[in-house]
């Protein structure tokens, strides 16, 4: 699994690259880099559920989705990372201010009919261009983030994720988003 992570990682950051900075080409990038991420993610996720279970993808979102967003971080200049309102990785997905409104937002333009894939924002907050688009619950989420979890699920949950908040989803919630973000 670690060389299809390097593998995938490289091809991130050389096609990052060929997209270099072009001024007012942030909201391109920035979208690109939130893709990019969640094209590597969910593949590994699907591969983890097939050869062990939902308690492997446990170890995929704990182990390899901070990889990729480091990763993804350190190739492209730019910071990713994933946030939610009820995160279940209290050292890396803590939303700040501005992603807190955001996600709330999201969650207010969802309740109004917005569609999913229409759900991001930008800003320019403090000098740093800021980016985020949501993560829907798809199916393959449930079985880690849904309401109806396995004891199995529970279990490994706890010894990852002590304090975990991140259940009790249905399908289409905004579960969270990636952020992104840079130095302007």
């Amino acid at each position: 699994m670690r060389i299809l992570v390097f593998t995938a990682l490289w091809f991130a950051g050389h096609a990052l690259a060929l997209g270099a900075d072009t001024g007012n080409a942030y909201p391109t990038q920035a979208a690109a880099l939130a893709e990019r991420f969640v094209g590597m993610l969910k593949p590994q996720l699907k591969q983890a559920i097939a050869d062990g279970g939902p308690t492997h993808a446990i170890a995929v979102c704990a182990d390899i989705a901070p990889a990729i967003a480091d990763a993804l971080s350190d190739e492209s200049g730019w910071s990713v990372k994933r946030v939610s309102l009820k995160s279940r990785n209290a050292s890396r997905a803590i939303p700040d201010a501005w992603e807190q409104e955001v996600l709330l937002d999201f969650d207010r333009q969802q309740a109004a009919g917005v569609a999913a894939a229409e759900l991001h924002a930008e800003e320019v907050v403090n000098g740093q261009y800021r980016y985020m688009q949501a993560q829907i619950v798809e199916p393959l989420c449930l079985v880690c983030h849904g309401e109806a979890l396995g004891s199995d699920v529970q279990e490994t949950l706890q010894e990852y994720y002590p304090d975990d908040w991140a259940t009790g989803y249905s399908l289409g919630e905004v579960r969270g988003a990636i952020s992104i973000s840079r130095n302007l």
